[in-house]
């Protein structure tokens, strides 16, 4: 379950540091150029919006940048065991659920997991 754990956080939070650093060396993050939603941002933008950040400004491509390179930090201490880390894991990947969809996704899938290897180790 822990190799899982791992995955999915080098899926989810690799992707936000990439997404966020593309921002900044490209100009744009990531979008999906055909279909219903081409050229737009993902749901996450309204949301980030909604509190007063644009999507697009240099805050926002910054903070996927501390959160991508903070959770893959985090995921890492988790795989070595290290002290405390499970509940950074777990402040993490609820911070994450912010980032709609694949984001929300890979971290409610981890929430389980942890849950799960929590109960197992009693």
């Amino acid at each position: 379950m822990k190799w899982i754990l791992l995955l999915s956080a080098l899926f989810n939070y690799g992707y936000m540091l990439v997404d966020g650093l593309r921002g900044f060396i490209v100009g744009d993050y990531f979008r999906p150029q055909t279909g219903e939603y081409a050229g737009q941002l993902g749901p996450w933008s309204k949301v980030v919006s909604a509190v007063g950040i644009d999507p697009e400004s240099g805050l926002m491509k910054s903070i996927f940048i501390v959160v991508g390179l903070l959770g893959l930090s985090i995921a890492v201490a988790f795989f070595r065991d290290v002290h405390a880390a499970k509940w950074a894991f777990l402040a993490i990947s609820l911070i994450s659920l912010f980032y709609l969809v694949p984001g929300t996704f890979l971290s409610v899938l981890q929430l389980i997991l942890l849950g799960l290897l929590w109960r197992k180790m009693g």
